[in-house]
């Protein structure tokens, strides 16, 4: 018993110090865009509200970017907060003065009656931050019967 409990401690001691943690708010470097490669973005509309839905009831939303820099933009992550909203997006380069899209379908069934606030978060290949935050809210009602 005595082996065992000395094997596991070795192992976990090994493991944690193969994979050191990250420090709080460091990004990973191969996920971050060349700086080379920076444009800037503008974003016509980064919070909504979508009014009130039924529970039970899907939304989408959507927002828009503009590329307002001078080398293509890339929206290289975007990630949803939680798993009541499947996010969508434009994949290829978004050119000089052209626009792009995000959209995020929430499902109110993974969700509660009540006022929410969801965020999309959007990593992209730009000078004035990388990192950018999308915001809709609205009231969930249960439906009159």
């Amino acid at each position: 018993m005595r082996s065992i409990v000395c094997f596991l401690s070795a192992l976990a001691l090994i493991i944690g110090c193969a994979n050191p943690p990250a420090k709080p708010g460091a990004a990973s470097t191969e996920s971050l865009p060349d700086p080379a490669t920076y444009t800037k973005v503008q974003w016509i509309d980064s919070v909504k509200d979508f009014g009130t839905i039924n529970m039970g009831d899907s939304i989408q939303v959507s927002f828009t970017c503009k590329n307002i820099g001078e080398k293509p933009l890339f929206l290289t992550q975007v990630k949803p907060s939680c798993g009541c909203t499947v996010a969508n997006y434009s994949k290829e380069a978004i050119l000089p003065e052209q626009t792009g899209f995000v959209t995020g379908t929430f499902n109110s069934n993974r969700s509660h009656p009540g006022e929410v606030r969801k965020t999309i978060f959007v990593t992209t290949n730009t000078q004035d931050g990388i990192n950018h935050t999308l915001t809709f809210t609205g009231k969930i009602v249960q439906p009159v019967n």
